[in-house]
């Protein structure tokens, strides 16, 4: 069974932080140079406590990886795009805004 979302750019098989799918929802409606997420491994951590938080960490053959810290966890989001890391950043301060 596929479970997708956005028009098949969000794959969601397995669990995601509370808060951060429609955060990538509204990443992927107003980025269309997005072309897939993929959200990762979720470990426990020390350091995320309060709001979700996103860190633009690492460039990947494909684009980028970002971190997501939230409820006491950190999950990796692999982000297939040609956007430069300071245009990606903007992007998710303005999904971030919205919620």
């Amino acid at each position: 069974m596929r479970l997708r979302a956005a028009r098949g750019k969000l794959k969601i098989e397995h669990s995601i932080l509370g808060g951060l799918r429609p955060l990538l929802e509204a990443l992927l409606e107003d980025n269309p140079q997005i072309r897939s997420v993929i959200p990762g491994v979720i470990r426990p951590v020390r350091d995320a406590r309060g709001k979700l938080r996103l860190r633009v960490t690492t460039a990947t053959q494909t684009g980028w990886k970002v971190l997501a810290f939230s409820a006491g966890a950190r999950q990796e989001v692999f982000l297939n795009t040609a956007l430069t890391r300071e245009q990606l950043e903007a992007a998710l301060d303005k999904a971030l805004a919205k919620y």
